[in-house]
């Protein structure tokens, strides 16, 4: 087996929504050169499709990208999986691929690894949720009591008034 016997080809199809239609084309792009750039991967096609106005959302636009690329291994696609995150994907060639016990583990540890990090982020973004509610109870919390404090003072003064009319 030759060493591009030994690479993964595959499809990955892009989709990207926003506006205006014009920042999708241009961010399929970016994306498309950021996937060339990577290290163990070959852009050998892509095609950019126009964006389209999507159903029921006013000024919202949808557009996908068809982006052949080419491996050095099973492991450059995974990270391209969990960096890109296709909407799907496309093996086309090796038919069948057999994978050493070292290759396979180098693609649960990439797994593994990339779970770890999204996992820090959501324990990150749980604790600064928590913060900002606590700080936003204690604003609310000084918020009543200044106006229950203004209105004992309103009562007060209201009642000093009439106290004054009756003397």
């Amino acid at each position: 087996m030759s060493f591009s016997e030994k690479k993964i080809r595959a499809v990955l199809i892009l989709e990207i929504l926003g506006r205006p239609p014009e920042f999708l084309t241009e961010t399929l792009e970016k994306i498309i050169k950021d996937i060339e750039g990577e290290k163990g991967v070959s852009l050998v096609s892509k095609k950019i499709n126009p964006p389209v106005l999507m159903k029921n959302q006013e000024n919202f636009y949808t557009s996908f990208a068809e982006v052949e690329v080419e491996t050095e291994s099973l492991t450059h696609l995974t990270i391209l999986m969990f960096k890109y995150m296709p909407a799907h994907v496309e093996l086309i060639h090796p038919q069948n691929i057999n994978l050493k016990n070292s290759d396979f583990e180098d693609i649960l540890n990439e797994i593994t690894r990339r779970l770890h990090g999204y996992e820090e982020i959501a324990r990150m973004l749980q604790n600064e949720k928590n913060i900002l509610e606590h700080k936003l109870r204690e604003i609310e919390d000084k918020k009543i009591l200044k106006e229950n404090s203004k209105k004992i003072e309103d009562s007060s003064t209201k009642k000093k008034n009439k106290n004054k009319k009756i003397d």
